[in-house]
């Protein structure tokens, strides 16, 4: 008889050992298939919402008249008035990334009304029917907000640059310029759907969204330094995403432009404010068919 070979007895750790080495890169790529499959339906989402500015192209040529109304007349009389102490800019100057965070604000505010269409519509009934998370369905609706938003973004540019206003177009200030319209107008817009998912109607959300956009607007740094304004208002102020967003836009916007705030602290508060509203909103998206 052939004597058989002797085996090395495996300890459990061996053994364990070798079952782990595999598991590991099957793991990550588990988690970033898993990734590429939330940003695809992020992205279809967003696809969709932007595809709907096609039948209905003039709603951007309606924006255009209220930041051309703020900054010719508001603008141009409280330029000549020099009332606002704005320190090295011109008062143009330091009001333009402020329209432009009000034409975001304005945009983004009533999205949710949308989201009221297509419940009456029966859409959103088949969102939730399917496997689609809902946060990747309301970061989706955020993201096309923002895409509308970059309309703005051109007609306040043109309005500034026909009124002589120093503009920075290094491609880096551009470029943060478009993260910061982005961001802003998701932030506002996930807001928007939070409020549609408890009023629920037309009327009351459209009532609600009127009475919230002069407050949001005028407590923050949009049209006037938040050092003139009382102790009680610069605390809200502080706590208002609005006026970070304008604090970014006049540092990256204008030719010798400065933060207060500084820029990463102002990416990092719409980031960190985006992200716990898609949370909140995913949670309360199915209860907009309650």
């Amino acid at each position: 008889m052939r004597a058989e070979p002797m085996r090395t007895p495996r300890t459990p750790e061996a053994r364990s050992g070798s079952m782990a080495e595999p598991a590991a890169p099957a793991a990550r790529r588990s988690a970033g298939a898993r990734l590429r499959s939330y940003c695809d339906k992020v992205l279809a989402v967003a696809e969709m919402e932007v595809r709907k500015l096609r039948h209905d192209p003039t709603e951007l040529l309606t924006r255009a008249i209220q930041p051309t109304l703020w900054l010719l007349v508001f603008g141009g009389v409280f330029a000549r008035t020099r009332a606002i102490p704005t320190g090295e800019l011109s008062y143009l100057d330091f009001l333009a990334p402020g329209i432009l965070a009000q034409s975001v604000l304005f945009v983004a505010i009533f999205y949710g009304i949308s989201v009221i269409w297509e419940r009456d519509l029966g859409i959103v009934h088949k969102f939730l029917v399917s496997p689609t998370p809902r946060t990747a369905l309301v970061l989706g609706k955020a993201l096309s907000a923002g895409v509308r938003a970059l309309s703005q973004a051109l007609i306040v540019y043109a309005l500034a640059l026909a009124l002589g206003v120093k503009m920075n177009w290094q491609l880096a200030a551009l470029a943060g310029v478009v993260v910061l319209v982005v961001l802003g107008a998701a932030v506002f817009a996930t807001f928007s759907l939070i409020i549609a998912c408890l009023v629920k109607t037309r009327e009351r959300f459209m009532g609600i969204g009127q009475v919230l956009t002069m407050p949001l607007f005028f407590a923050s740094n949009a049209i006037y330094p938040t050092d003139l304004m009382p102790a009680w208002l610069r605390w809200v102020a502080h706590g208002n995403p609005l006026t970070y967003e304008v604090d970014g836009l006049r540092a990256l916007m204008l030719a010798g432009g400065a933060s207060v705030l500084g820029l990463s602290t102002d990416f990092a508060v719409l980031a960190a404010t985006l992200v716990l509203l898609v949370a909140l909103a995913g949670r309360m998206y199915p209860r907009i068919v309650v």
